[in-house]
């Protein structure tokens, strides 16, 4: 789960870490409190959405007067940010952050992630910040350094000592530094992170080293125990279809295809997807109904598919392990009969009590396309998505 700059900066706050004032508002009332309550001369304005490359998008402007700071955030808040990362259904801002003008000396990059190459958490360091870190990788590995964290959030005194000359840092901005690092990994680790980073790390003229920038992203498993992270959950930042995915427990990523796919088990559903363009065809999402969805949770999942104007077919593949296939063969007539669905159905189950949930279906005089296997399940699928004659009502 991501965060937004300003929930990521309070973290960074909690372990000693610098972060320049800021304010938020979601109105031009808002900004105008901020304004005052910050005092305000020049001042930076930057959308919060869940994605990078704001500045390049149009989402941070610079204001020279307090007035100017009011109309730019007044003029930001309600901007659909739209590039790479958004795709093209984009994401709104609903909340400016405002802060005050930092003089910068120089810019670095610095970020905890975890090596899922060697299952370790790692420092990543760079000292050319302010800009993509894959940039600086593909251009420059050289300035590049990877450190280990402990399990415990520490970091060794030497690694951090390397850290700092390969920085470029000495005297009291290298205790800054330093000092700055250790909270980083600590933050990391306690607050079960896949990504923390700050980018730029900045020094200011005097010597100060300031977070800049935040990015935070959050294991969702395990939100249980970070409860005033999972508070930060923001649905406007996802798609529609995503939020009430979310909200009924099910796993969704909408894709460009025209199959929609209904599966339980992240490995069978990307298998299934993997299966469905081995045989020509194209999934319209990935979709994982979980272990134990019952009558309404399929209800919704057919919503979700349904609702995506591209899907001209839909697979239903279920393996009943804890799931039982009558009480998906029940979800899946009932959805049908809720929805009155029009376009082409497969579904092939498998698992547990496989036989009933078969019958179930057969006798139930809908228009349903049985498969037996993947591969069958796939090229009929494939097939009425194409508008071809099935066999295996």
């Amino acid at each position: 789960m991501d965060v937004h700059e300003y929930q990521a900066k309070g973290v960074l706050e909690k372990y000693g870490i610098k972060v320049p004032p800021y304010g938020i508002a979601s109105s031009k009332l808002e900004a105008e409190k901020v304004v005052k309550d910050l005092d305000l001369e020049q001042s930076v304005v930057k959308i919060q959405v869940h994605a990078g490359g704001r500045g390049k998008a149009g989402g941070v402007k610079i204001a020279k007067t307090p007035q100017e700071a009011v109309n730019l955030a007044e003029q930001l808040i309600g901007m659909k940010m739209v590039n790479r990362q958004t795709g093209p259904e984009g994401v709104v801002a609903e909340k400016v952050m405002i802060s005050p003008l930092t003089d910068i000396k120089k810019e670095y990059y610095v970020a905890a992630v975890i090596d899922r190459e060697n299952a370790r958490p790692i420092l990543i360091v760079s000292p050319e910040g302010g800009m993509e870190i894959e940039e600086v990788a593909e251009r420059t590995p050289e300035k590049i350094l990877k450190t280990p964290i402990g399990l415990d959030g520490t970091v060794k005194g030497f690694h951090l000592n390397n850290i700092a000359k390969f920085m470029g840092w000495s005297g009291n901005t290298a205790k800054q530094g330093i000092k700055m690092l250790r909270g980083l990994a600590k933050a990391f680790m306690d607050v079960d992170a896949s990504l923390l980073e700050i980018n730029p790390l900045i020094e200011t003229p005097e010597g100060e080293i300031v977070a800049l920038d935040a990015k935070l992203s959050v294991d969702e498993n395990a939100l249980f125990r970070q409860k005033d992270l999972a508070e930060c959950y923001d649905p406007t930042q996802r798609s529609a279809n995503e939020a009430i995915a979310k909200k009924n427990d099910l796993a969704y990523i909408a894709l460009d295809g025209d199959i929609g796919c209904m599966v339980n088990g992240a490995g069978l559903a990307m298998a299934t997807m993997d299966i469905i363009q081995h045989y020509g065809g194209k999934p319209a999402n990935f979709l994982d109904v979980g272990g134990g969805a019952t009558q309404e949770k399929v209800t919704e999942a057919f919503k979700i598919i349904l609702s995506d104007e591209k899907v001209t077919a839909i697979l239903v593949n279920i393996f009943g392990g804890i799931m039982n296939c009558a009480t998906i063969a029940e979800g899946i007539l009932g959805a049908m009969k809720e929805l009155e669905l029009t376009i082409p159905l497969v579904v092939r189950l498998e698992g547990t009590n496989v036989e009933n949930g078969r019958r179930i279906l057969e006798e139930s005089g809908v228009n349903i396309i049985s498969a037996n296997g993947m591969a069958d399940a796939a090229q009929k699928v494939v097939a009425a998505a194409k508008g071809e004659t099935m066999s295996g009502v």
